[in-house]
């Protein structure tokens, strides 16, 4: 039985209402005096035993006789076989369809009207419950606002005057006068625990600021210290929120559009005339670098922001953005069990997949907000200027993404990039792809996320169309095969780049001036063979079109003329799963039937995947017992994997591309290719490494390189 996950908001069909449902549940738990797990298990029993079909007896509608009085409904109880059934179709899909009902109602014995009302049912069910657990947490904030009013209470009664200092005299102070001190002093404690968190994690505590006075002032959500030494009054975390919604709604004269390269540009002087209250002036050194875009992604507007608010959700999905994440301190979890007013500082390293541009690391805190109904608002403000380092190479002002809600599981998200940086180590043949704000970028990040909600979504999906499975028979292998890929890329793109933070240790003097050498040594990780490993990459330009190099890297029938490894054999797919609109977001399984009949055949698991702003192909060798066990749905972690492969970004904006004319130089269209590999030289981790495993790396890396150059040439030549 094949099943979609087709997420709907809009239920148009007639629902059968539960017994138990009702519309205050607060006030009903308050009257019976239920307990939790009575109430809950008589709505099981009477969902069980009422979600059902109705079997009336005689005519209904309009054929009764209204003299006859009406029979009574008879409740159809579901056997245990069909509860189970329709649970485990529940878990992988709460909405089907008429098709998926018809066929879950022929193998059950059901009517499709049955299955129909015992969805509803179930999904009413839920929704109860969860209204419930809310109802919960709703009833102890009450308790703490109420107890919190008790003290303001007591607080105003015994009063004290100013002046004298004796009990104030009925008047002298008004109750809001009270209430607005008492707001502040709160506020005041909030600065101070946001101080102590600077001090603990970067070495240095935030300036100390007066009380805040103003009704206005007092009444903000959240309060920070940032600037730049010039200890500018505190700035509202909503103020900045607010910020960030004007530069994601906000057109002329705040953005203009660069029509050469098909992006929205920021102008400086307007956005300093709108924003006065920043974090500050620019500091001196640094350049100014915005963007904005916007797409439709495919994933529900909850599950998004739940995403941005994980640091281990957000660092995978844009791993290859996301080099490290942390969270540092939850100030606030939010409320109502959500993320309505999470505040987090974290501290993140972003990174271009190349040795040859250096990484951005920020610290900076991340606060959530919904703003009306289904929009939500996630921003990051820069918390750099806390660093003791005295000099400061990377700032964020106000940054992240507006998120709309939209029908039938879809959102709109319109993100804005806006930091100061010293791009001044970045390699020559990257400055024009970095300079424009495509390396950083929002369209990247946006970019990235499409990409990755359709690949969550094949995730999510547990049938396997006919024909791409191979190898793959079951939804368990799908996923198992997708979650292993998944890791590989994590672990490609943590290697990839210049950053300092993967436990890696950078060789010096390797030998080839062009190609960065790194080591490390892995001993517990089940993941990663024990031994010592190698990791070279170096990037290069290429005076051909991306989306060519990509095609060619990918396809396995011309793997052979750059692939040392395959050593001239036959590569064949066994497997594929598409993960996207794009044919080339796929996860394959490839053969290397060796020409050596005393070789014995090789597996390659690989994953491509390419949008607008880039592409990735990344590959790696893999056991055969162990992908054996992997595509019967066993646990991917403990396979171990050492990936290798390519990163190809465009040499510049888009809009420079020549209209089918020559590729010259560095900015007029070609592509920039990385390569790295990660190589196991030793299996016994405390051996020494050698000079040579450094120089056969250094030759494979060079080997493969002039091939790619060859073969594209020849290529682009035709």
């Amino acid at each position: 039985m094949n099943t979609k996950d087709q997420p709907n908001l809009l239920e148009g069909s007639q629902q059968l209402p539960l017994q138990h449902q009702h519309s205050n549940l607060l006030d009903i738990a308050q009257i019976t005096g239920e307990s939790e797990m009575v109430r809950a298990a008589r709505e099981q029993e009477d969902f069980e035993s009422k979600s059902g079909s109705e079997n009336i007896e005689g005519a209904s509608g309009d054929d009764q006789d209204p003299n006859q009085r009406p029979k009574k409904k008879r409740y159809h109880r579901h056997t245990q076989h069909q509860i189970q059934e329709m649970e485990a179709f529940f878990k992988e899909c709460p909405h089907p369809d008429d098709k998926q009902r018809k066929e879950l109602s022929r193998e059950l014995g059901l009517e499709p009207l049955q299955v129909k009302f015992w969805f509803q049912n179930k999904r009413t069910q839920m929704k109860t419950q969860h209204e419930r657990h809310e109802n919960t947490q709703l009833r102890a904030e009450n308790e703490k606002l109420r107890a919190e009013n008790m003290r303001y209470k007591d607080a105003l009664t015994n009063a004290s005057c100013p002046n004298c200092g004796g009990p104030a005299a009925l008047g002298e102070m008004s109750f809001d006068e009270h209430h607005l001190r008492l707001e502040n002093a709160r506020l005041r404690e909030e600065i101070d625990r946001i101080s102590g968190i600077a001090a603990k994690y970067v070495g240095k505590p935030m300036v100390s600021y007066p009380l805040l006075s103003s009704p206005m002032a007092s009444r903000s959500s959240l309060d920070l210290g940032v600037g730049s030494g010039f200890a500018p009054p505190p700035i509202s975390g909503d103020i900045l929120m607010e910020e960030l919604i004007r530069m994601a709604q906000v057109g002329e004269p705040l953005w203009t559009q660069d029509l050469d390269n098909n992006i929205d540009a920021l102008n400086d002087e307007e956005y300093f005339r709108n924003f006065p209250r920043g974090i500050g002036p620019k500091p001196f050194g640094l350049e100014s670098e915005a963007s904005r875009e916007t797409s439709v992604v495919i994933m529900n507007h909850v599950n998004l922001v739940e995403i941005l608010m994980d640091v281990n959700q957000w660092s995978t999905v844009f791993s290859g953005i996301v080099s490290r994440a942390i969270t540092l301190e939850v100030l606030s979890t939010g409320v109502a069990g959500n993320c309505n007013g999470a505040l987090q500082v974290m501290s993140a390293e972003f990174q271009v997949p190349s040795p040859l541009v250096p990484t951005r690391e920020s610290l900076f805190v991340r606060y959530c907000k919904q703003h009306g109904d289904g929009t939500w608002v996630v921003v990051d403000v820069s918390l750099d200027s806390l660093r003791p380092s005295p000099v400061l190479r990377c700032r964020r002002r106000p940054s992240g993404c507006l998120i709309q809600e939209m029908p039938n599981g879809y959102s709109k998200v319109t993100w804005v990039e806006h930091v100061e940086v010293d791009d001044r180590s970045v390699h020559n043949i990257y400055k024009p792809l970095v300079n424009s704000g495509l390396a950083f970028g929002a369209k990247r990040w946006v970019s990235t996320l499409d990409r990755q909600c359709e690949r969550l979504a094949s995730v999510m999906a547990s049938n396997i169309p006919n024909g791409d499975g191979g190898v793959i028979q079951t939804a368990e292998g799908k996923k198992s095969m997708l979650k292993l890929a998944e890791r590989m890329v994590i672990s490609f793109c943590g290697g990839v780049s210049a950053s300092t933070t993967h436990q890696w240790t950078t060789l010096s003097g390797s030998g080839a001036e062009d190609v960065r050498v790194m080591t490390r040594k892995s001993i517990d990780d089940p993941g990663r063979p024990p031994g010592i490993v190698l990791n070279a990459a170096t990037s290069f330009w290429l005076p051909v079109p991306p989306k060519r190099v990509f095609d060619f890297l990918r396809d396995e029938s011309s793997r052979s003329e750059w692939d040392i490894l395959s050593n001239g054999g036959v590569v064949q797919e066994m497997a594929h799963i598409a993960n996207g609109r794009d044919h080339g977001n796929c996860v394959s399984l490839l053969r290397v039937n060796s020409p050596n009949s005393n070789q014995s055949n090789m597996l390659i698991l690989q994953e491509s995947c390419t949008d607008s702003t880039g592409s990735y192909v990344i590959y790696a060798p893999v056991d055969v017992v162990a992908m054996n066990v992997v595509l019967n749905g066993g646990d991917p972690d403990y396979v171990a994997l050492l990936p290798s492969g390519f990163a190809i970004l465009p040499d510049g904006p888009t809009g420079s591309v020549p209209g089918g004319g020559p590729i010259s130089e560095v900015g007029s269209g070609g592509s920039l290719l990385t390569v790295a590999f990660q190589i196991l030289v030793d299996s016994i981790p405390t051996a020494k490494l050698s000079l040579g495993s450094v120089a056969t790396v250094n030759s494979l890396i060079a080997c493969t390189v002039e091939r790619i150059k060859t073969a594209v040439s020849g290529e682009a030549a035709q």
